[in-house]
């Protein structure tokens, strides 16, 4: 493991990568081109995923900058203890050492998990696909400028051009030591992640939302809510995917013919369990196993329960163990939501599409964890860090 670099020109090295990013936008942009024109799949969440625009841009720059300026997450004392002997034991947080991030698509990535990484004392290699190589390839070597700029090797950030045969060849036998991964994308990554790995791995990226209309719920916010969480960003591991409503919702049919116009303005493709299968210009599920599913698509699921009761096991039983949320006026019933359902993280009355390391003040995300172990929901700066004990004595032995 290389010397850990100090505070400032951690900071030194994050702020001249943001001047590059804004420098060298136009050059971002058109390599970024290149890759959307070689793309040909249809997949629609992929390819959102895949463009960079001004937007992103700017997003990335926010990120750079908003990484300088967050506190040192390395040597903060987590617990301290002085023994009868007159030891002096304190617990505090060290880096990880070197992390492994495969991901799709997203250029933005590049950025992001670069500088938490970085920013929190680990060295990152960066797996991207190869539909994002021309805007991975400039966003890497802008990142070797503002190292060498500050004389730090290059190696603290470096990119592993990798064909699938050679990914799981380094993952089954790695030439240098990992001590984390990170698989960032779809259920088939993941699983060929956990397959061949020898080191701990991270899982991100799974979502399969659940939304819960219970019988208290305000049926305008409820819309509001919905549509929000399922149309603006079809893409992100956040969107909702599944909706389930209260058997006793009052004027449940009017509010459902509503959900239903909404939905179709944004041409979402609505499917429905059997109990409700007599609405208009659905489908009906045929399997259980959509349930499971994550559609990352304009595709969601309307599904109906008895209760409260029945809606927290369901959603226990078939989500991704992302974000779940419920809609009510009633406080108690939420609070039985959110302590009961086993989520990353949990809503009341507010749209999934917060779920984000952005949104909930880390200022960004390596990734989004539905493990529980190390660290749960969105990887921010302060938690991409392991621990250390350090024990001060003057000659004891035991």
């Amino acid at each position: 493991m290389s010397l850990i670099l100090s505070t400032e020109k951690r900071n030194a090295v994050l702020a001249t990568m943001s001047q590059l990013v804004k420098l060298e936008q136009s050059k971002i942009l058109d390599a970024n081109q290149k890759d959307l024109e070689a793309y040909k799949g249809e997949d629609l969440a992929m390819r959102d995923r895949l463009k960079v625009d001004v937007s992103k841009i700017e997003g990335m720059i926010l990120s750079l900058n908003q990484l300088e300026t967050e506190q040192d997450p390395l040597g903060i004392e987590r617990f301290q203890f002085t023994h009868d002997n007159g030891i002096k034991v304190s617990n505090k947080t060290a880096p990880f050492g070197t992390i492994l991030i495969i991901y799709e698509s997203r250029p933005d990535v590049t950025i992001e998990a670069a500088g938490i990484a970085f920013k929190s004392g680990n060295k990152i290699l960066l797996k991207g696909g190869k539909e994002s190589l021309n805007s991975n390839l400039i966003l890497v070597d802008l990142w070797h400028q503002a190292l060498e700029t500050h004389d730090c090797s290059k190696d603290w950030v470096s990119y592993l051009q990798f064909d699938r045969a050679q990914t799981q060849s380094f993952l089954e036998n790695p030439t240098q030591k990992i001590d984390l991964i990170v698989p960032r994308g779809g259920e088939k990554l993941i699983a060929f992640v956990k397959q061949h790995a020898i080191c701990p791995v991270i899982v991100s990226g799974r979502g399969n939302n659940f939304v819960y209309v219970d019988a208290e719920a305000d049926l305008e916010m409820a819309l509001d809510i919905i549509n929000n969480a399922k149309t603006t960003k079809i893409s992100a591991c956040n969107a909702l995917d599944k909706v389930l409503i209260a058997a006793d919702l009052p004027r449940k049919q009017q509010f459902l013919k509503h959900l239903i116009q909404e939905l179709q303005k944004s041409k979402v493709e609505i499917l429905t369990d059997t109990s409700l299968s007599s609405l208009g210009e659905t489908s009906e599920i045929r399997d259980e196993s959509v349930w499971y599913e994550e559609f990352l698509d304009y595709k969601i699921v309307l599904g109906q329960v008895t209760d409260l009761t029945e809606a927290i096991t369901k959603i226990n039983k078939y989500s991704g163990g992302h974000s779940a949320a419920i809609i009510t006026s009633n406080d108690e019933k939420a609070s039985t939501f959110m302590q009961s359902v086993d989520s990353a993280a949990v809503y009341h009355n507010a749209s999934t599409r917060f779920t984000d390391g952005g949104q909930f003040g880390l200022g960004g995300e390596l990734a989004i964890s539905t493990d529980k172990l190390h660290q749960r929901g969105p990887i921010g700066l302060q938690h991409l860090v392991s621990n250390k004990w350090y024990v001060m004595g003057n000659g004891q032995t035991r």
